[in-house]
């Protein structure tokens, strides 16, 4: 395989958040989603896995070398399961996710709006927008849909959510943002069937009325 650091174009001595920024930035550069109707689709396609190949051997040779007293890194690649996600974040989300399965939206808000800001990624992107979605806030679910796969770009559970509340968007001239109105939660939640799409990680079905 070709040097993992001259694809993702930074040095070898690059810090772990370097090496993540690095790969942000060309996951963002070649999503398969930004080419979906282009000719340069496969090529875009193939330009990815070897982005995603060489930052996984990245962090797999800098968590080899922890293992030995090297240094650590705390990266993690888009693509990854959350399983492998740092324990006690992992299960501070999945004990939201539960919450918001449960329906104790105002629990699951408190715990989201704790986590600081630096471990608020795509996970809690995602749950909060779930949060807002079950409050009526439809517009501000969208942008923390959008977030959270531009952050984890290749989470399908994600882009579900997004691209079923985008269609949604478009079909709606009373899909509005917090605070301005728009359609109640159980007319929105009828076409949109967002409990479809958060349904498979919270055992159960979002929006109760549906």
């Amino acid at each position: 395989m070709t040097d993992p650091y001259s694809i993702l174009g930074i040095r070898p001595d690059a810090t772990d958040e370097e090496v993540k920024q690095a790969y942000r930035e060309l996951a963002r550069k070649y999503h398969p989603d930004r080419y979906r109707d282009s000719d340069l689709a496969d090529l875009a396609s193939e330009k990815m896995k070897e982005i995603n190949a060489a930052y996984e051997q990245i962090q797999k040779e800098r968590t080899a070398r922890a293992g030995t007293g090297g240094t650590s890194t705390g990266a993690k690649s888009y693509g990854e399961s959350r399983s492998r996600q740092e324990s006690g974040a992992g299960a501070q989300f999945g004990q939201i996710r539960n919450l918001i399965n449960a329906n104790n939206i105002r629990e699951a808000d408190r715990l989201l709006r704790a986590v600081p800001p630096e471990g608020r990624n795509a996970e809690w992107h995602f749950l909060t927008g779930c949060v807002l979605f079950k409050r009526g806030y439809y517009v501000d679910a969208q942008k923390l849909f959008d977030r959270a796969c531009e952050m984890d770009p290749y989470n399908q559970e994600y882009r579900t959510a997004r691209d079923q509340i985008n269609q949604q968007a478009n079909n709606n001239p009373g899909y509005r943002t917090a605070g301005t109105g728009g359609v109640d939660a159980c007319t929105c939640c009828n076409s949109l069937l967002c409990a479809d799409c958060c349904c498979e990680c919270m055992g159960g079905d979002l929006i109760p009325c549906c």
